[in-house]
């Protein structure tokens, strides 16, 4: 049950013109039930800001919302596109700035939840304009990765660009190739372009934020237990639904977490409870890049801001 400080906070954000109250925090803290506590008490839509939540195919694996969560009150942009698509930052903030928009003309309050630190950041900065990268220049750093791998263009990306290939793992081919390209296209790193002045925040927008932090050891936990009631509610049937539509290896469905350790135990390359193991590690050092992420990229800098250890 939120406490009354939290409630008190949420009041007052409400009241604010333009208001739109921000739940984030790492995966598996609680974001979805605080934020639909919070929209039914304030007649709030919920809004998805989880990059992952956005795939069709993934309801199980992403801990979408379930059915009497989406009874209670409205949400909006979780399984609006295809698997077979790319979710970029910029596609999404235009839905999400329609539907905020949407909610206060219907008199509702929007609820934004989620841990897609990059999505947070271009809704309550703007989102900072990266240059046309020429498609010969396209071309030439994705043939070169084919060439050598994910990895060693990761290597040497952080030769390059030591602060963005920080952020990134040696396999993530679609992130690093595009961090490749712009370092060739511009000159200037990722990280440099994202530090930049050049977003700018929607106008009319009052943006108060809730951050979940739970302690580390009660954030791993909940990391595990979630993962497994995953795998009871079906989970690996929804990455075997995945794996049968031959999606392009690159797609950012399948980096959701515990799809890649699902795919190598569906091909034979992992018993299940391997599988399993990877997967809650791997779920374990992301909410570890979150917690990272929120503490140097919003608590200290958000005004307003509550930051709370559990919902």
């Amino acid at each position: 049950m939120p406490s009354p400080a939290l409630h008190a906070f949420a009041d007052q954000a409400a009241a604010r013109p333009g208001a739109v109250l921000v739940v984030g925090g790492p995966t598996a803290s609680g974001k979805s039930g605080l934020a639909l506590e919070l929209a039914r008490r304030l007649g709030g839509v919920v809004i998805n800001a989880d990059s992952m939540q956005v795939y069709r195919e993934l309801s199980v694996l992403t801990a979408r919302p379930g059915p009497e969560a989406l009874k209670a009150v409205p949400h909006r942009l979780y399984g609006v596109l295809p698997a077979c698509e790319a979710c970029s930052v910029a596609r999404w903030l235009g839905m999400a700035l329609e539907d905020i928009a949407a909610s206060h003309r219907a008199g509702a309050l929007p609820v934004v939840v989620g841990g897609t630190g990059l999505y947070l950041r271009a809704l309550m900065l703007g989102l900072s304009e990266l240059p046309e990268i020429p498609p010969g220049i396209r071309a030439a750093a994705r043939d070169r990765l084919e060439a050598i791998g994910p990895a060693a263009l990761h290597a040497e990306l952080a030769l390059r660009d030591s602060a963005t290939a920080a952020r990134l793992k040696p396999g993530d081919r679609q992130r690093i190739v595009r961090a490749w390209e712009v370092l060739e296209a511009t000159g200037r790193t990722l990280s440099d372009w994202q530090r930049g002045d050049s977003g700018t925040p929607p106008p009319g927008l009052n943006f108060s934020t809730i951050v979940l932090a739970p302690p580390r050891a009660a954030l791993y936990d909940s990391c595990d237990r979630r993962f497994d009631a995953m795998i009871a509610a079906g989970g690996l049937e929804e990455a075997r639904a995945l794996e049968a539509l031959n999606l392009a290896s690159a797609l950012p469905a399948l980096k959701a977490l515990g799809v890649p350790e699902l795919r190598r135990h569906l091909a034979g390359e992992l018993g299940l409870e391997a599988a399993a193991a990877l997967a809650r590690q791997s779920t374990r050092r992301y909410a570890k890049r979150q917690v990272t992420w929120f503490r140097h990229q919003v608590i200290g800098k958000a005004e307003p801001l509550l930051v709370v250890e559990s919902p």
